[in-house]
This record gives structure tokens, C-alpha cells and sequence, in this order.
């Protein structure tokens, strides 16, 4: 099943996001959350996005969704430490991070595909409309 990576520069943010897509989708998914610096600042870390990321099964990839670009730094440093072929089954969404994480969520509780997922993620609308 296809894993996803919540990455913010707050703990409690990527946590939040986390039990949000827990709570909508009622299934068991890869489903981690990494949030802040070592000394819980705000911030991000490359060794925490690392040992998140090296836990999850990665067989069927995973969906990374970050807060801002620096946590993209971070991502893109913390992929280096695994191997080429390891690193190709890691896909840097772009998408918000609580929606993004929900939609992906719920589409990888129904087993589809990395590539399934990202195409609807890349078709979603997640503008907020109100009426």
C-alpha cells in the first residue's frame, strides 16, 4: 500500500494533519507525520524526516506532502542518505498539506496506485469556495 509522509516545520501541525486523515478515512495506511526541529523548535529536520521515512514500507512508494519550501530542503537531503533505487519510490507532492494528506489518504485506503493517487491529487481543486 501506498505510504504517506506528513512533513511541517511544527510538530503539532504535521501531527494534527495526521489525525485529521486518520479520522476521515477510518483504515490503516502508512500514514507518518514529522514535524519540527531535534529540540522541538520550529523548523525541519533531515535526520527526523530520515528515520520517519526508513520505518515506512516504501514497497509501493510514498507521498511526501510539506508545509514550505525549506522542508523541501530538508526532504531532498534526508532522500540522499537511501539508496537510487529506494529514492524513486519517494514523490514530493504538490498540494496543500492538510487537504493534499486527506485526499491522498483516502484514495490509497481504496489500494490504489502511486500513480493513481497522484493523478488525482494533480486534477483536485483545493481551493475553498464559499457560497
Amino acid at each position: 500500500m501506498v505510504g504517506i509522509l506528513i512533513v511541517s516545520h511544527s510538530r503539532k501541525l504535521a501531527l494534527g494533519a495526521k489525525e485529521l486523515a486518520e479520522q476521515m478515512i477510518q483504515a490503516d495506511i502508512p500514514l507518518e507525520a514529522v514535524g519540527g526541529t531535534n529540540d522541538d523548535r520550529i523548523g525541519t529536520s533531515s535526520d527526523l524526516i530520515y528515520a520517519a521515512l526508513d520505518k515506512m514500507d516504501k514497497q509501493d512508494g510514498v507521498i511526501v506532502f510539506a508545509d514550505m519550501g525549506s522542508a523541501v530542503m530538508n526532504l531532498e537531503l534526508a532522500f540522499e542518505f537511501f539508496s537510487e533505487a529506494e529514492r524513486e519510490k519517494f514523490i514530493i507532492a504538490n498540494a496543500p498539506i492538510v487537504e493534499g494528506t486527506v485526499s491522498a489518504a483516502l484514495e490509497a485506503s481504496f489500494g490504489k496506485s502511486i500513480e493513481e493517487i497522484m493523478q488525482v491529487i494533480s486534477e483536485e481543486d483545493f481551493s475553498l469556495k464559499v457560497t
